[in-house]
């Protein structure tokens, strides 16, 4: 049945109100795509079903663009395919050219555009509010929609600012320590109230025509500089819970916008985005001991700290490959605490190995994976699932750490903060209150790292490193388990 579009006509939210009286199927898809994007987000909080939420997640959009380029007159097919075509060939291209340790700066570089695209969106109904369907009788931009484009604009500049000082400093172009510029709590404030003013001042403006209204562009550049200002005072450490955080904003800029467009799968899916990435961010603050509040405020992990150098070296236990494999040999249970180092040397698949020719001479091998560990949430278990390791022999912390005090062997391969006790012990510590696994509980430590030089991310030297039952393992991860696996085998 052909869709009675009003002729020639340029209001967007009339053309949508004319198929959904005429075809009420649309109201089903976009409901259809919601559902399917619902079930990803089930599917993907677990590694096992993660597969099968990445394909509801791609059945719903393809629905909901479809249900979206058949009800809305936005351009022609032809525009529209030749920006699917580009956008296709950079997503395939970036696609298969990432490396896996890149993957939380490929996650900051997509909610930056998100971001931008809201911004681009917003400023878009403002220089052309009749194309949008927003323009009133009195020739000015309804009240409503301009409240829906402060809050998209505001909230997608935040986004972007705030994602591009992420991805520099997940990709070294910044210095992953916290840059703390004098009274930035003041500063912070500041700006965050003189947003909200202006964005209820463009609301209730009497001149609020097409592009007239100078506010709008005020708000958005101080949104640009917050996101900038609330970004750059955290630490690596605590860049887990920025991707999270960053990745909520995405999806509540999408959502604003979506009010804008009038497009329904979009509020909904910005919906979903946006409450999953602020559970999300709750969950990573809970396991990081800090205030999710303070998360909002951009307040956390900016707190200067005499534990960001490395302590004055201290005497230490170096082994060798055939020392670790003929002590694993001995153990009964090994618990393998993976983190960014492994990611680095690409050694998951030389660790399943590992624990496949433990396993074959009897030995119990679990992987204990902590909320934080890696660059992004959910990075280690991503990376073990690439190797294929079972998914029962992968525990969280909560689940795991208790059973250290029995383990014969804690095997540390690119870890540190996550088994440093300093977040126990010292209150100076950046990353004090961080829950951590108790390793120098176990038997026996070996420790895999490329040298006593350097410190984790977050700065801080580890005592673990010095305990009676250490043995530190100095080398690249990848060369040094493939080293562990002849011995296995010999």
């Amino acid at each position: 049945m052909a869709l009675d579009l009003p002729e020639k006509t340029t209001d967007l939210s009339i053309a949508a109100d004319a198929v959904h009286a005429v075809n009420p199927w649309v109201a089903l898809a976009y409901l259809v795509a919601g559902m399917c994007f619902i079930l990803a987000l089930r599917g993907l909080s677990s590694p096992s079903t993660s597969q099968r939420g990445n394909r509801f997640g791609m059945a719903g959009m393809t629905i909901a663009v479809v249900t979206t380029l058949i009800t809305h007159q936005v351009a022609s097919i032809v525009e529209i395919l030749v920006a699917i075509a580009v956008g296709a060939v950079i997503g395939l291209t970036t696609a298969r050219r990432i490396q896996m340790t890149a993957m939380p700066q490929l996650v900051a570089a997509f909610h930056s555009l998100v971001g931008l695209a809201a911004v681009l969106v917003a400023a878009a109904a403002f220089f052309n509010p009749e194309a949008f369907g927003i323009l009133g009788l009195d020739g000015n931009i309804l009240a409503v929609s301009r409240i829906e484009m402060a809050l998209g604009a505001a909230i997608g500049a935040i986004t972007f600012s705030g994602s591009v000082i992420a991805f520099a400093k997940l990709n070294g172009n910044m210095s992953g320590k916290p840059i703390l510029l004098p009274a930035r709590h003041v500063i912070n404030l500041g700006t965050l109230v003189a947003i909200l003013v202006l964005a209820a001042l463009f609301a209730i403006s009497p001149d609020a025509g097409p592009g007239e209204n100078p506010m709008f562009w005020v708000l958005v550049a101080l949104a640009f500089a917050i996101g900038f200002l609330l970004i750059i005072p955290i630490g690596g450490a605590d860049m887990p819970v920025v991707v999270s955080m960053l990745n909520s904003y995405s999806g509540w800029a999408a959502a604003a916008m979506g009010f804008t467009l009038h497009n329904t799968a979009m509020i909904v899916t910005g919906a979903l985005v946006g409450s999953s990435g602020a559970i999300l961010s709750y969950i990573m603050c809970r396991a990081m001991n800090r205030s999710f509040i303070s998360v909002i405020a951009g307040g956390f992990g900016a707190e200067s700290s005499s534990g960001g150098e490395a302590k004055e070296q201290r005497p230490y236990k170096q082994g060798s490959a055939e020392d670790a494999a003929f002590m694993l040999k001995q153990a009964e249970s090994v618990i393998i605490i993976p983190g960014y180092g492994m990611a680095v040397a690409q050694a998951q698949h030389a660790l399943r190995e590992m624990a496949d020719l433990l396993k074959a001479e009897g030995v119990s091998v679990k992987y204990a994976i902590h909320p934080v560990a890696g660059r992004m949430p959910g990075h280690m278990n991503v990376l073990l699932a690439e190797a294929q390791v079972p998914y029962d022999e992968v525990f969280e912390l909560e689940d795991i750490n208790s059973e250290f005090a029995q383990a014969d062997v804690a095997f540390i391969i690119g870890a540190n903060d996550v088994v440093n006790p300093a977040a126990k012990t010292d209150k100076s510590s950046p990353i004090y209150g961080m829950p951590v696994f108790d390793v120098d509980k176990a038997k026996t430590i070996m420790f895999i790292k490329r040298s006593m030089g350097g410190v984790g991310y977050a700065g801080v030297d580890n005592d673990v490193f010095y305990l009676d039952q250490t043995m530190m393992l100095l080398a690249d991860a990848k060369k040094m388990v493939e080293e562990i696996n002849k011995a296995l085998s010999h």
